[in-house]
């Protein structure tokens, strides 16, 4: 595809859910772009995506593949992003990564665009990061809240989507509902991607188990929140547990804060900021609900109470798609920023 104006992009892992999310963000938001390149592993080369009107065929990433692309976005592994980001930055390309192997790197911006995006304009290494979509959907509730109060800390219990494991975690999911449904027990032929059953259950699991007892998805909600807001010592503890529903994530959020808070004008804050909107009016049972941001780019908050136990703190309950906000917008956002 090419035009006479904008900027070369390239989609790495254009096959996957997250790369087709970036597609349809760039077309929805009419990013202005002169030619776009999808790129892939050999057994993905080949297939073809419209976008504008255009078929485009995707291509096998190589090391190569980075010659006269002015944006990467990386939406595949970690791996990917570890082997192919230096020959893309080598190119004279920017690299903007969704996977979490740049993140705590202190020379690689991590940007919510609502939040941070003063940082992309200091990138030694051509790389921005994009953060996990767990701590972006959590962000974009106490960010707002964080600058008339002042955020102290954060005790969250997030409720994660299954397509947070990809297309597998879907698939699974399915399988075990329609055995269920049809009155036979979930086999062990059927739990590939998590240790338990998901069908009608919970698991307090997501990501592998760390020496202090947490899992690697709730140390992300820790290091990446410090990072984003430049708070290095924010109290931070999180509980990661997996939920079968197929997709936006939900966290239920305690927030202290330095400075005494105010339940209306806290919710009144979220009408005028990007990206969040209140649904708070639970006497009416209104209150954000996965469905309610599936496929939607802002974040609902709801549930907004003072709590009962900490002082100037707030209880609130936030609801986000990961795989828009949480993963592709987030990165297109960044690339709109780039100069």
């Amino acid at each position: 595809m090419s035009a006479t104006s904008g900027k070369h992009l390239a989609i790495i892992g254009a096959t996957g859910a997250v790369g087709q999310e970036m597609l349809d963000c760039l077309e929805r938001r009419n990013f202005p772009i002169s030619e776009l390149t999808l790129l892939a592993s050999a057994r993905s080369a080949g297939k073809k995506y419209s976008f504008r009107g255009t078929l485009i065929k995707v291509k096998e990433l190589t090391h190569d593949s980075f010659a006269g692309i002015d944006i990467a976005l990386f939406s595949a592994s970690g791996a990917i992003s570890k082997e192919y980001a230096p020959s893309a930055t080598e190119a004279g390309c920017v690299v903007i990564d969704n996977s979490s192997h740049f993140r705590t790197d202190a020379d690689v911006p991590l940007v919510v665009p609502e939040i941070n995006a003063e940082a992309i304009k200091v990138r030694p290494r051509n790389i921005i990061a994009n953060p996990n979509c767990t701590t972006i959907v959590t962000l974009m509730a106490l960010y707002p809240l964080h600058r008339l109060y002042g955020l102290k800390s954060i005790i969250a219990s997030s409720y994660q989507a299954v397509s947070g494991s990809g297309a597998q975690g879907i698939e699974e999911l399915d399988k075990q509902i329609t055995a269920l449904g049809s009155g036979k027990p979930v086999t062990e032929e059927m739990m590939n991607v998590y240790p338990h059953q998901i069908a009608s259950n919970v698991i307090p699991q997501v990501d592998v188990f760390t020496e202090n007892g947490y899992t690697k998805e709730e140390l992300k909600m820790v290091n990446e929140s410090r990072k984003i807001l430049d708070l290095p010592d924010l109290k931070v503890s999180c509980t990661c547990v997996r939920v079968p529903v197929h997709r936006s994530h939900s966290v239920s959020v305690t927030a202290q804060f330095e400075k005494p808070v105010n339940v209306a004008e806290s919710r009144d804050i979220f009408a005028s900021y990007p990206g969040i909107n209140a649904k708070d009016a639970p006497e009416n049972n209104s209150y954000p609900v996965p469905l309610d941001t599936t496929n939607q780019d802002d974040c609902l908050v709801g549930r907004i109470r003072k709590d009962t136990v900490l002082e100037n703190a707030l209880a609130l309950w936030v609801v986000g798609d990961q795989v828009r906000k949480g993963a592709a917008l987030n990165a297109v956002q960044i690339a709109e920023l780039v100069e």
